[in-house]
């Protein structure tokens, strides 16, 4: 079959290549999906899973791509809860091949039905970005109806999906990001923002909670506006401040079958709408993949026509 692969974790987007690989065979309580459309994010090539296994044993050519939507077209031993034929969209575990591949082998556990009313290019910008915003809002940051929240990068993939999520639960969403991104923001659920570049964070007040995308001298600023008792939630690696009087916390994603149901239905409800800036055929994912531009929203990979 085709894949994308890397081989070297220096060369970042620059060492995706496509190449053929062996069909993946399905383990006990795997199934293979037939991929139809497929997310990819960049930081995944700086993530030791990508390229070594759990005992810490190199796995190159590594196949990228964690988040998938496809077709079960066969079952491991002892597989229940999906059939051959199902349309399906998941998050893969990172020590495994990926979904930049024509076909995938992934647990079962971390596969979510996908209606035949959600696009396959929907499901697959899914799982990485409406996780992290769930897993962070109300796993982690224990947001709750009547709080207070600051998104930043409210207009990108992950902060889309935090402001809408957010404002659902019945909270009060500041958004930021550049000028640029307000009127995208706003439109994805922030009732405010804050040009990062232009405007100053003392101005917003005192949140319930921080939802951290950037790091640095951003979330050492914005650990000064959490209130007493509130939470800085980050996924740009450990916490390089703490409000004086709360808690900050860093995590990394988790495929959750539960919650990405809960998340495909509202999908379907219309209560959230995804963030794709673009729609490429595999043949064309390297050089999109590789772009040096500025994209306010996923890419998503169509692996079949």
């Amino acid at each position: 079959m085709k894949a994308i692969v890397v081989t070297d974790p220096d060369a970042g987007t620059a060492g995706l290549t496509m190449a053929e690989r062996p069909e993946p065979e399905p383990a006990i309580n795997d199934v293979v999906v037939e991929v139809h459309a497929s997310g990819f994010t960049s930081g995944e090539l700086t993530w030791p899973s990508t390229w070594t296994d759990r005992l810490g044993r190199d796995r190159t050519p590594s196949i990228p791509g964690q988040e998938l939507a496809g077709v079960v077209t066969a079952l491991g031993y002892g597989t229940r809860g999906v059939s051959v034929g199902q349309r399906v969209v998941g998050l893969t575990d990172s020590y495994r091949a990926g979904g930049l591949a024509e076909r995938v082998a992934i647990e079962v556990r971390n596969l979510a039905p996908l209606p035949g009313d959600v696009d396959f290019t929907v499901g697959a910008s899914l799982p990485m970005p409406a996780l992290t915003a769930w897993q962070g809002l109300f796993d982690h940051g224990r947001l709750e109806s009547g709080q207070s929240i600051l998104v930043h990068g409210a207009a990108g993939s992950v902060g889309s999906m935090v402001a809408q999520l957010a404002r659902e639960a019945g909270a009060h969403v500041i958004g930021t990001g550049r000028a640029a991104d307000r009127e995208k923001a706003l439109d994805f659920g922030a009732m405010e923002f804050v040009d990062l570049e232009n405007d100053s964070l003392d101005d917003v007040g005192r949140v319930d909670l921080v939802f951290d995308v950037i790091g640095g001298d951003i979330q050492r600023r914005s650990a000064g506006v959490v209130r007493a008792g509130g939470t800085l939630v980050t996924i740009a690696g450990p916490p390089e401040a703490r409000p004086a009087d709360g808690l900050a916390l860093d995590f990394v994603v988790l495929p959750d079958r539960v919650q990405l149901g809960e998340i495909v239905q509202r999908v379907r409800d219309g209560r959230l709408r995804t963030n794709i800036a673009t729609v490429v055929a595999f043949d064309a994912a390297i050089a999109a993949l590789t772009s040096t531009g500025r994209i306010s929203g996923q890419t998503i990979i169509r692996v079949r026509p």
